[in-house]
C-alpha cells in the first residue's frame, strides 16, 4: 500500500506513526505535503518519508490519502484536488476533519471520487486512540476494510452512521481533554492535602489509567465497578456524594454535548 498524508500536524503523524509501526505501510511508500514546506520536510525526516510539495502528486502516487487539514483549509485543498481530477483515480480519500460532511466533501470532488470520514483522536500517538469511521456513497467493503487496518493501527475503531459522527467528536475526539482537566484536578486536591506535586499526578494518572482499564478488560459497567469499591458510609460513597452535589455528571454531559453540537456547527460553514 502507498499511503499519502496532506496535513502533517499531530493527528495526521498520530495516524502515520500507527500505520508505520504497524507494518502496513513502509516509510518509503508514504508521501506527506502541507503548506509549510518545513513542517512537511520536518516529518519525512523524522519518519524516513518523502516530503512532496504538490498535494495532487501526492494523491495521484498514493493508494489512500488521509485529509488531516484544518476546517478553513481544507476547502482549498478540495478545490485542488477536483481541478486534477486524474489525480483521485483508484485514490481513497480518508478525511478526519472536524465537523466536515461526506455530503461537502464529495459535492467538492469528481463524482467517482471515493471517501470515508473518521474521527479519530490524540491518544493515537501512543496507539491507544478512539476512532470512528462512516462509509461515503462511493466507498466499498475493500475501503471499509483498509480504513479498519489504517485506523486500528493506532487503537481502537468502529464504524457509525455518519448522523453520529459529530457525537463521536464530543465523546472521544473531545474526549481526552475532559480526562486531563479531571487528573490535573485529582493532582491539584492531593496537593491541597499535603502530596508533593509529582507524587500527587503519579497517583491521579495511574488511577484513571487503572479504572479506564477495568472497564475495557472486565467488560463491567462503570456503576458495577463504582459501586465494588463503595463501601457504605465510608470514604468513597462522600466523595462521590461531592461529585453529585457539585454538578460533576452535568457538567461532563454538557462538555460532551458543546463540543457536538460545536462540531455540526462546523459543517455547517
Amino acid at each position: 500500500m502507498k499511503l499519502g498524508l496532506i496535513g502533517c500536524g499531530k493527528m495526521g503523524r498520530a495516524l502515520l506513526e500507527g500505520a508505520l509501526q504497524a507494518g502496513i505501510v513502509k516509510a518509503k511508500d508514504v508521501s506527506v505535503s502541507s503548506r509549510t514546506t518545513e513542517t512537511r520536510e520536518s516529518l519525512a525526516k523524522d519518519l524516513g518519508v518523502n516530503a512532496v510539495s504538490s498535494n495532487t502528486d501526492l494523491c495521484a502516487q498514493s493508494d489512500v490519502v488521509y485529509i488531516c487539514t484544518k476546517p478553513n483549509i481544507t476547502p482549498i485543498v478540495l478545490l485542488e484536488l477536483n481541478e486534477s481530477a486524474e489525480c483521485l483515480d483508484g485514490t481513497l480519500l480518508i478525511s478526519t476533519v472536524a465537523g466536515l460532511t461526506l455530503a461537502t466533501i464529495e459535492q467538492a470532488l469528481p463524482d467517482s471520487a471515493r471517501v470515508v470520514r473518521c474521527m479519530p483522536n490524540t491518544p493515537a500517538l501512543i496507539g491507544k486512540g478512539a476512532a470512528a469511521y462512516t462509509l461515503g456513497s462511493n466507498a466499498t467493503s475493500t475501503d471499509a476494510a483498509t480504513t479498519c487496518s489504517l485506523l486500528g493501527a493506532a487503537g481502537s475503531v468502529i464504524e457509525v452512521p455518519e448522523s453520529l459522527m459529530d457525537a463521536v467528536t464530543g465523546v472521544s475526539g473531545s474526549g481526552p481533554a475532559y480526562v486531563y482537566t479531571f487528573i490535573e484536578a485529582m493532582a491539584d486536591a492531593g496537593v491541597l492535602n499535603g502530596l508533593p506535586r509529582p507524587q500527587a499526578l503519579e497517583l491521579a494518572t495511574q488511577t484513571v489509567l487503572g479504572a479506564a482499564s477495568m472497564v475495557a478488560e472486565t467488560g463491567l459497567h462503570p456503576a458495577i465497578l463504582r459501586d465494588m469499591v463503595t463501601s457504605p458510609g465510608g470514604t468513597t460513597i462522600t466523595a462521590v456524594q461531592a461529585l453529585e452535589a457539585n454538578g460533576f455528571r452535568a457538567a461532563t454531559m454538557a462538555a460532551v454535548n458543546s463540543a457536538t453540537q460545536k462540531a455540526k456547527e462546523l459543517g455547517q460553514k
